[in-house]
C-alpha cells in the first residue's frame, strides 16, 4: 500500500529539473528548502495543477508499490472528483501514461467513497453521501448503483489549514508554516471534543511579526471555533444545495437513512452538529473516513 503526501521536490526546476524527494520525504522539507529547491504540490482542491509533479509523484508511487521487477504497465482506477472537466481528466491521464500506467479508468470520488463505506448503492434507494476531502467537498445521492445528483465546492481540509494561517497572522500577528497550520488543526479536533466550550488552549510555535523572533503562543480554543464554525457553513452550503434540488422520493429516503461523511476532513469539529442542526436529518461518520475512496477503489477492482 502506498499512503504518502501528494508532494515532490525538485532540483533546478526552472532550468533543469530533477526529482530529488516525493511523498513523506519531500513533506518534511516544505518551507525548509533553499533556493535550488523546489517543492511542488501536483494537486490543488482535487484537481491536477502540475503534469510534471503528478508525472514523478506516480513513478515514485509505481516503484514503491511494485518494485523496478513488473512487466508493462499496470491497470489502474484513480479517483477523481464528480465535477472534473474534460481538460482536467485528460491532464490527469496525460501524466498517468506518462508515468507509465496502463489501462487508466476514472472514478468518481463519491461513488468510490460510498463503495468505500459499504452503504447499499445497488438498491432502489437513495443515499446521501459527503466526502470531505483536503482539497474538495462534494455531496451525492446514490442509488441503484449511480449517481443521481452531485454538487461540488473546492474547499475542503487544506482550506481550513489556510484559514488558521490567515487568522493567526491578521489578528494575532503570528507566522506558521503549512505543516505548522495541520497539526494546529489536528490538535484543535482532539483538544475540542474533550474541552468544554470555554476552556482549552494550544501551543503553537512560529514566528511573531511583532518581536521578529521564533515564540510559543498559548492560544484559547475559543479562538478558533468561529474559524472552523465558518469553514463547517460552506460544507453545509453544498449540502443545502443539493437537499433543496432532491426528488420527494430520494428525499424520503435521505430522511430515513440521514447522511454519511467520508473523508479525511469528516472528523473536523463542528461539522456533524452543524448539518445536524442546520438540515434536521441523522450524521454518522464511516468507519475510517479518510480511507473510504481509496478502500472503494479496491473493492470496485476486485469485483
Amino acid at each position: 500500500m502506498f499512503e504518502e503526501p501528494s508532494l515532490c521536490c525538485f532540483a533546478d526546476f526552472d532550468s533543469s529539473p530533477h526529482l530529488v524527494a516525493a511523498g513523506a520525504a519531500a513533506a518534511a522539507m516544505v518551507d525548509r528548502t533553499h533556493s535550488n529547491l523546489t517543492v511542488k504540490r501536483p494537486l490543488r482542491r482535487g484537481v491536477l495543477q502540475d503534469i510534471q509533479a503528478a508525472t514523478e509523484l506516480l513513478r515514485y508511487a509505481l516503484l514503491s508499490v511494485l518494485g523496478r521487477q513488473r512487466a508493462g504497465g499496470p491497470s489502474v482506477m484513480i479517483a477523481v472528483p464528480a465535477d472534473a472537466t474534460q481538460a482536467e481528466r485528460s491532464a490527469l491521464m496525460t501524466a498517468a501514461r506518462e508515468a507509465g500506467l496502463n489501462s487508466v479508468r476514472f472514478i468518481n470520488e463519491p461513488y468510490a467513497a460510498a463503495v468505500g463505506a459499504g452503504l447499499p448503492i445497488e438498491k432502489p434507494c437513495g443515499t446521501m453521501i459527503v466526502e470531505c476531502g483536503a482539497g474538495t467537498t462534494e455531496a451525492a445521492v446514490i442509488s441503484l448503483g449511480a449517481l443521481c445528483l452531485t454538487r461540488s465546492r473546492r474547499i475542503g481540509g487544506t482550506s481550513l489549514d489556510q484559514a488558521i494561517t490567515d487568522y493567526l497572522h491578521a489578528r494575532r500577528k503570528f507566522l506558521v508554516g503549512a505543516l505548522t497550520a495541520e497539526r494546529i488543526k489536528q490538535d484543535y479536533g482532539a483538544e475540542r471534543d474533550a474541552a468544554s466550550q470555554d476552556e482549552g488552549t494550544i501551543t503553537i510555535k512560529g514566528r511573531n511579526l511583532a518581536s521578529e523572533r521564533p515564540e510559543a503562543l498559548d492560544l484559547p480554543l475559543r479562538e478558533l471555533d468561529g474559524v472552523v464554525e465558518k469553514h463547517v457553513m460552506h460544507i453545509v452550503d453544498v449540502i443545502r444545495e443539493i437537499l433543496n434540488i432532491t426528488p420527494p422520493e430520494l428525499s424520503r429516503d435521505i430522511h430515513t437513512g440521514g447522511i454519511v461523511l467520508t473523508g479525511g476532513s469528516a472528523v473536523t469539529p463542528l461539522l456533524r452538529r452543524k448539518i445536524r442542526e442546520e438540515t434536521g436529518l441523522h450524521v454518522t461518520i464511516a468507519d475510517d473516513p479518510a480511507r473510504c475512496v481509496a478502500t472503494g477503489l479496491h473493492r470496485i477492482m476486485q469485483a
